[in-house]
């Protein structure tokens, strides 16, 4: 803006000012002195051929009274007369008569004749010219005079020859006394220059305005050109930088809405739409469609100031969703200060927050796990004791039922325990993965034949259906098989009055690998349990670890996986176990 509200003649680059003069100056300098040398040479061209005009007149007009006076004397007084009456013309300053030597035999000046003119030239040659030539002089009182001259020839010698029969009869002239010259006279012209000069002069100052309108002209069109294309290229600029501009703001991955002045909708971003109202929030008013936290925040904005304010906020949508965005909004000012409105930018950080609070829960499980590592191998030494002395007294009393009954629960117990510390140190220590080539289908066979009595004595019936065509994945058959064992008891466990397991296998066209899914008909699982059933130590059974499931999500998620559980309470669950074809490693 600061360069818009410059002059326009700086917004023109010196050089092109620079570039243009000395273009243009030498061009209209050099047409200047040609159209000034052509005036001075048709001046001089007018002034010679006028005084050449006034010398043949002169002696036409010397030739016709001279044939006048035939017979009669005196002609030098006839001569004297016709040139001063001559020179009474306006703009003739003197008409003189000469000799080889300069000396003067006639002037328009009676007083002048027997003075000498020309003595600086070769008036022996001059005497012979039959051509005018010219000289500019100074006048009697400094004016500047041009003049022209040549051979003064009033007379020609009597024609002889052929043509002189056609004379005949005739009387013929008789001019003694010019005879006697032989023909050396030398006629001068003056001619006035005054006016003459002044209408060059004139003519001159016409040219000199005329080449600084055309000067002028031509560098305001140097420069117009220059400016046009400056214009078309800073016009093609300034499209390629909005069009370019404007793609970045809509597919940025920010949300953006600028707010005017009068806290109207003015622009959003696709983002902004996704997030917000869409784009029919355009004109409308920002308390209508940011949601409360939002508007409130930029509520705190200080008039008149460049302010920015950042904040996370917890914001309830129009659609009943509850995000967590990362909020900047920054007032907006014109060149005066004035304020124009804000923006605001905004990520969503839902997912984010959902990140940090899986990190916050995997570091207290981790220190957990230590923790639990370290007590269950501090237990398990008492226990060993507990379940030897328990077994001696089980033998010991073998005869008396109580007794034998109560070392038998202690026996039953302790195992028990045992088995709560192993699946917690097996939680707790990295899982090392042993894998192989394995067909998925013969894994499930396995895993389903271990249960096989166990489902029967609880009235419970298996369907697999294993028909899918699959290869060979890559993965722990031992952890696997393990993984498929939990969830079939615990399938089994929520079907106390029998049902139906199914369990299947697919191809996982979405994420190019395999699917297990593992369905029962039991009392399922609550919707608000849900979202903690792979929570170490989560149990809704009152003999239950609750490792069962957090060991399974970690088996798997150790094979590049994702267990996946659909549940309604009293129609049963459904978990899907997602298996890539090939390990991560190998995607790497």
């Amino acid at each position: 803006m600061d360069k818009i509200k410059r002059p326009f003649a700086l917004a023109i680059p010196p050089w092109i000012i620079l570039g243009a003069l000395a273009l243009l100056v030498p061009i209209f300098l050099f047409w200047t002195l040609l159209n000034l040398n052509k005036q001075k040479e048709d001046m001089i061209r007018l002034l010679t051929e006028k005084g050449a005009a006034l010398i043949r007149s002169f002696e036409a007009g010397t030739r016709t009274g001279m044939m006048g006076m035939m017979g009669m004397r005196g002609g030098g007084f006839e001569l004297q007369r016709l040139l001063t009456e001559t020179a009474q013309q306006q703009d003739i300053v003197y008409i003189m008569v000469t000799d080889d030597t300069g000396t003067i035999l006639a002037h328009n000046d009676p007083a002048r004749i027997g003075g000498v003119h020309g003595t600086e030239m070769d008036l022996a040659r001059i005497a012979k010219l039959e051509t005018v030539e010219w000289r500019q002089v100074s006048g009697s009182e400094g004016a500047e005079v041009f003049e022209v001259f040549r051979r003064f020839a009033p007379t020609r010698p009597p024609p002889r020859g052929p043509r002189a029969g056609r004379m005949r009869g005739f009387p013929q002239p008789d001019f003694p006394e010019w005879e006697q010259r032989d023909g050396r006279e030398i006629i001068f012209v003056g001619l006035d220059m005054g006016p003459v000069s002044a209408a060059r002069k004139e003519d001159m100052r016409h040219t000199l305005v005329m080449a600084s309108v055309l000067l002028l002209i031509g560098f305001s069109g140097v420069v117009l050109l220059f400016l046009a294309q400056a214009y078309r290229t800073t016009r093609t600029s300034l499209t390629r930088i909005k069009a370019f501009s404007d793609r970045v703001v809509e597919y940025m991955p920010v949300g953006l809405v600028a707010v005017d002045e009068n806290n109207k909708i003015a622009s959003l971003n696709r983002v902004g739409e996704l997030i917000l109202a869409g784009p029919e929030a355009l004109g409308r008013s920002s308390w209508e469609v940011l949601p409360r936290e939002m508007w409130v925040l930029s509520s705190k904005l200080r008039p008149g100031e460049r302010d920015v304010i950042a904040d996370e906020l917890e914001c309830r949508l129009a659609d009943g969703r509850l995000v967590f965005l990362d909020v900047t909004i920054s007032s907006l000012h014109d060149d005066e200060g004035k304020s124009t409105g804000h923006i605001i930018l905004f990520r969503d950080m839902t997912e984010v927050q959902a990140l940090k609070k899986e990190i916050q829960t995997s570091r207290r499980l981790a220190s957990l796990g230590r923790l639990a590592a370290g007590i269950a191998h501090e237990i398990r030494n008492p226990l060993s004791s507990i379940k030897g002395f328990a077994t001696y007294f089980r033998e010991r009393y073998k005869d008396n039922q109580d007794d034998r009954n109560t070392a038998e629960v202690m026996i039953k117990e302790v195992d028990r325990l045992n088995r709560v510390i192993s699946q917690l140190l097996e939680f707790a220590r990295p899982l090392a993965l042993q894998k192989k080539r394995v067909a998925l289908q013969s894994l499930v066979q396995h895993s389903l034949k271990m249960i096989e009595r166990q489902a029967s004595s609880a009235g419970v019936a298996i369907h697999a259906d294993l028909s899918a065509v699959l290869g060979q994945i890559d993965v722990d058959f031992d952890k696997v098989t393990q993984v498929l064992l939990n969830l079939y008891l615990n399938a089994l466990e929520a079907m106390d009055h029998g049902g139906t397991l199914s369990v299947s296998v697919s191809e996982d066209a979405d994420n190019q690998g395999v699917k297990i899914s593992v369905t029962d008909t039991g009392s399922g699982i609550d919707q608000q349990d849900l979202e903690h059933i792979f929570d170490p130590y989560f149990t809704t059974k009152q003999t239950g670890t609750g490792l069962g499931l957090a060991i399974v999500h970690k088996i798997i998620e150790a094979h590049g996986g994702e267990v996946r559980v659909e549940s309604e309470v009293g129609q049963g669950t459904t978990v899907t176990i997602l298996l890539p074809a090939k390990g991560p490693e190998a995607n790497r």
